[in-house]
This record gives C-alpha cells, structure tokens and sequence, in this order.
C-alpha cells in the first residue's frame, strides 16, 4: 500500500521543459512547439492583466479558515486584486491573439475566464481568443494563425 502525503488536486499534470522553458502541461508544451513551426511571435505568460482591482474590505466577516476550524472574524482587510496570466500572447501590442490552453478546467477557470473577457471589452481591446482543448487542437490553432497572420 502506497502512502500520500500532501494536498493533491484533481489533476496532476506532467511539468515538461523546452528551450529552457518550465510549462504547466504537455498541451502547452503542444501548443508551444506548433505556434514555433509557423514562426509566430509570441510570449509564453508574457502578460498579467488585473481583471479585478484589490479594494479594502471594512467590515466584520466571520469566517472559518485553513488554520482555525471556529468562526473568526477576518475582516477589516485589503483584499488583492484577481489577475490572470494567459498561456500565449501575440508579441505586438494590442495583441492580434490570446491562446489558453485548457485541457481539464478547474471549478474557478470559467468565471476567471469570463470576468477576462468582460476586461477585454471594457478596455477596447479586440484579441482573438483560441482555447485548444487537446493536441489535434493545437494543431487547428496553429492552422488559423496562419492564415489570420
């Protein structure tokens, strides 16, 4: 019998390396070498947007927490700002394209990922966004970038 030690999530993916770079998956490391055989310019997690700006919480909220399992109060805090940091990004500004690569999304992927797009429209900034799912769709990926480019 095998003993575990630690949190694990529901997904454990493999953290391959190319070219001196460290990715989450193999669909980035998929990603990463078709959009290099169409000789794109991109960054890979070039670029953090603040989708949701910090503020300062003021009020009481009593709540339970990783290091005490009673109600306590944790407010009156400043409470950080939502970021997100897609996979790809066109090296031109405004970029031409945003790819993320999702093979298993987590449950706070879809609304990190719409308050995303709703950060898109509200600073005018028109991207086309790709979201390849499994190798054969990276492979379409990189097929529209061709011909987008």
């Amino acid at each position: 019998m095998r003993k575990t030690t630690g949190k694990k999530g529901r997904i454990r993916s493999k953290k391959p390396s190319q070219d001196g770079i460290n990715f989450a998956s193999n669909l980035e490391l998929s990603m990463y070498r078709e959009l290099k055989k169409i000789k794109v310019p991109f960054t890979y997690e070039g670029q953090t947007y603040v989708i949701v700006d910090g503020f300062h919480f003021p009020n009481e909220s009593y709540e339970k927490t990783p290091s005490k399992k009673f109600l306590h109060d944790v407010g009156n805090k400043n409470i950080l700002p939502i970021r997100y940091t897609p996979d790809f990004i066109d090296k031109e500004y405004p970029p031409r394209f945003i790819i993320e690569c999702k093979g298993h999304p987590n449950d706070a992927f879809p609304l990190r990922w719409k308050l995303f797009k709703r950060f898109l429209v509200e600073n005018n900034i028109k991207p086309k966004l790709y979201m390849p799912r499994n190798k054969k769709d990276c492979e379409e990926v990189a097929k529209l970038l061709k011909e987008l480019l």
